[in-house]
């Protein structure tokens, strides 16, 4: 073989390789698949809960997790009539949170994105991983796990009592008065946790969102409870 054959061979081969590489970011460029993703990394969910959670059809639903599923990024198992999908291992959550970093330092427009669909966060207080950890050792603050209770059955941060966001004004006379609450969801563009501090604030109730969500308190070991 001439030596222009074996190098257009070869890069016929490492055009290929790149080109299997490419399939996980294809498989997530699409915003309905990042939402599932975001959803998957909280745990399994059914084909229905993940429709209604990015509110699409379950036809459209399957169809991205499909491309999903093809890609390697998620599995798949069936119990009865129902199918449960649940990301194949840490790396692709972990994936999910780099390509989101990214976008956040190098996308035009992404803050003024977040602020139309989460509102303005400026007033809103917040609390760190480390200083709530602290708290949690003193055990001098209530932490709300307000994500759907199928989530926090999944995994939660130990020691949080589960409050999805749609109970949180029906249960606001169980919080003891003078104490002070930390709500936390599934990450920084989930609008669960910014809902229940000002929700808590409106009620004179001393509240505080985590910084991000239960995943990157899962992520960094910090102590969670699992099924």
């Amino acid at each position: 073989m001439a030596r222009g054959d074996e190098l257009m061979s070869d890069h016929r081969a490492k055009a290929a390789l790149y080109d299997a590489l490419a399939e996980s970011a294809k498989a997530l460029a699409n915003g309905r698949r990042m939402e599932l993703v975001d959803v998957l990394a909280q745990g399994e969910r059914s084909v229905e809960e993940l429709a209604d959670e990015i509110q699409q059809t379950t036809a459209n639903t399957s169809q991205h997790l499909q491309r999903l599923l093809r890609a390697g990024m998620v599995e798949s198992r069936r119990e009865g009539t129902r199918i449960y999908y649940s990301l194949s291992s840490a790396i692709v959550a972990d994936l999910w949170r780099v390509l989101r970093r990214a976008a956040q330092e190098h996308v035009e427009g992404l803050e003024q994105l977040a602020a139309d669909y989460l509102g303005d966060r400026s007033t809103l207080p917040t609390i760190t991983r480390d200083d709530l950890l602290a708290r949690l050792r003193d055990g001098d603050v209530v932490v709300l796990d307000v994500r759907p209770e199928a989530e926090y059955a999944a995994g939660h941060i130990r020691g949080a009592i589960s409050v999805p966001i749609n109970e949180l004004e029906s249960r606001l006379g169980t919080i003891p008065d003078g104490t002070d609450v930390v709500a936390y969801c599934r990450g920084p563009y989930s609008a669960f946790a910014d809902q229940a501090v000002r929700a808590l604030g409106k009620q004179g109730v001393t509240a505080a969102r985590l910084e991000d969500g239960f995943p990157e308190w899962a992520e960094a070991r910090l102590p969670i409870a699992r099924p």
